[in-house]
């Protein structure tokens, strides 16, 4: 069977009853046991072969085969496309797919009413990203208010992209921002500004056009699961409002802290007002989640400070299967006790510009020490700073030979997995002794929890979840700091014993926290738990057209033959054949 996505139209046309091109019905089978139809909603990443998170979701898939899933999911690129899709399991159910990054027009043509009623939705979230907050009118309650006002506007006219990019869209954001309360930032917008924000806001929303929101779509679910906040969740939120299905977010990394992250460079207009909206989406998004799962604790403060309540968060580590680091970490003699070994992927936010003067602190007091940095680039930023690296390098470590016909050696190589001896991430680890980590910016460092896995001491940097992820199984230092970070290798270079204590330490804690079991058994009572208390939205009628009383009864969704009848929905016999009262009947 080809898994590649073939080419489709974003949007719906209301016209037709054919089958969107961007569905794809699989194979079905029975699923024994209770089952939950869960809508995965997912953003770069699963079920396509490259993104982040699709590898999680991949394992929580496979790990819940009692269950149904359909997944909605958003492409980031073409090339993303045209590499397919990962084998998917026969408890994937359907999966419909939407390129949000390539819209073309909906070529929707609106009425006088349907003009007014946009001016007047579109107008109302605009004044709520500038106005100052107001006692009397909730700034939250009105973004949800416009956000849902623009959702059934689309559904009922077939689309927003057009009116979305109209010159009306940027004229309420100019009226807003010029209101007598709005705030500085905003009143300070000029033109361009408008026009980079009514973009930004057209690209944002383009999930309220599509056609997922039909009964046989996502009304048919039992619950969405959101693999990631911002446009993942969207279509959560809007099923919800539609149909009343419950929403799990899940977040292993904030995605309004890093939308906060990688618009620092543009103007304060357009960081204020676009910071206001996916600060309204993302308190909106928590405040109608009936779970949220955030992946360590660095994610659950910021959760907490964009509105999360805590009765709702629990927290739920990724998942790693140990199985491929068992025989590193079963054989931790084999490691060069002189190695230190970087992994992951190169990029600014790593530092590797303060390892590299660490380590020439570090060569400076153990001349048989070496540095193995492996890990591609990413992006043409990526390429650079490697670039960057390397000529840094070749300064700090000039190669020296034992003689005038003999080649030098660098202490400092850099490799990519693939490579000869580098097949795998376990392969990486094993390479060294100790384990390090020198990032400014971490979100769940999974490169230590594969160091742990491979039972490796590690020496790391104090940012993001590094600190709970190893608990007191590492060494950690502040970041940018390359004096303390040498201090620590030097410590564990010269220390085996203590290398080994920590090793197997790391080892265990990664072991009992941070496996796949752990993650799908915690998702499964979820998706239980927020089915209990949901009340049942499918009525199931008799010969005569009237609803059955317990018809979908709790013990539906509990493993085993609950009732008399032994299908997953079966009726009990005596809610079928209990007698109506009589005051029920002359009502």
């Amino acid at each position: 069977m080809d898994n590649r996505p073939s080419r489709h139209h974003l949007f719906r046309i209301r016209s037709s009853r054919c089958e969107p091109p961007g569905q794809r019905w699989l194979p079905t089978r029975e699923i024994g046991g209770a089952h939950v139809r869960i809508g995965l909603l997912t953003e770069g990443g699963y079920p396509y072969v490259s993104g982040e998170g699709g590898l999680w979701c991949d394992r929580l898939v496979r790990g819940l085969d009692r269950h149904e899933f359909d997944v909605y999911a958003f492409s980031s690129d073409e090339a993303q496309e045209d590499a397919g899709w990962v084998p998917l399991p026969p408890q994937v159910r359907r999966v419909r797919t939407a390129p949000l990054w390539a819209a073309e027009g909906d070529g929707v043509a609106y009425g006088r009413r349907a003009c007014r009623r946009f001016r007047e939705h579109y107008g109302e979230l605009a004044a709520a990203l500038c106005v100052a907050d107001d006692p009397a009118a909730p700034e939250a309650d009105r973004f949800a208010t416009a956000l849902h006002g623009l959702a059934e506007l689309a559904r009922d006219e077939g689309g927003l992209v057009s009116a979305l990019r109209s010159e009306t869209a940027v004229r309420a954001l100019e009226r807003a921002c010029r209101a007598p309360r709005a705030r500085r930032a905003a009143r300070e917008a000029r033109v361009p500004d408008l026009l980079a924000v009514a973009a930004h806001l057209e690209c944002a929303l383009r999930p309220l056009s599509l056609d997922w929101y039909e009964a046989d779509g996502l009304g048919a679910v039992d619950l969405c699961h959101a693999a990631a906040g911002g446009a993942a969740a969207l279509p959560g939120l809007l099923a919800h409002h539609f149909f009343g299905i419950p929403l799990l977010v899940t977040e292993y990394g904030v995605r309004l802290r890093t939308h906060y992250l990688n618009r620092s460079d543009a103007p304060p207009a357009v960081r204020s007002l676009l910071a206001a909206f996916h600060g309204g989406l993302a308190a909106e998004t928590y405040r109608r989640a009936a779970f949220i799962t955030p992946g360590n604790t660095h994610a659950r403060r910021w959760q907490e400070r964009c509105g999360a309540d805590r009765a709702k968060l629990r927290t739920v580590y990724p998942g790693m299967d140990p199985e491929p680091f068992a025989r590193v970490g079963e054989s931790p003699q084999d490691a060069d006790p002189h190695t230190l070994v970087w992994v992951g992927r190169v990029e600014p936010a790593k530092d590797l510009v303060s390892l590299l003067h660490a380590f020439a602190q570090v060569r400076a007091a153990e001349p048989q020490s070496r540095l193995r940095i492996i890990g591609g680039p990413h992006g043409d930023e990526g390429a650079a700073y490697l670039g960057h690296c390397k000529a840094l390098a070749a300064r700090l470590f000039p190669d020296e030979a034992d003689g005038p016909h003999a080649v030098g050696d660098n202490p400092v190589s850099f490799e990519e997995l693939g490579g000869p001896g580098l097949s795998t991430s376990a392969d990486a680890h094993a390479a060294g002794a100790v384990t390090v980590l020198s990032s400014v910016i971490e979100g769940f460092p999974l490169g230590l929890v594969e160091a742990m896995l491979c039972g490796r001491a590690t020496v790391s940097t104090d940012v993001g979840a590094v600190l709970e992820a190893i608990g007191g199984t590492g060494l950690v230092v502040p970041p940018r700091n390359p004096r303390a970070f040498a201090e620590a290798c030097v410590c564990l270079l010269r220390d085996p014993e203590r290398r080994g204590r920590l090793g197997a330490a790391a080892r265990a804690r990664a072991l009992e926290l941070f496996t796949v079991d752990q993650n799908v058994t915690a998702f499964h009572g979820l998706y239980l738990e927020t089915v209990a208390r949901t009340p049942a939205r499918h009525l199931v009628l008799d010969d005569t057209g009237c609803p059955l009383p317990f018809a979908a009864p709790a013990e539906a969704h509990v493993p085993g033959h609950w009732t008399t009848d032994p299908g997953p929905r079966a009726v009990p016999r005596w809610a079928i054949d209990a007698p109506v009262p009589a005051t029920e009947t002359a009502r």
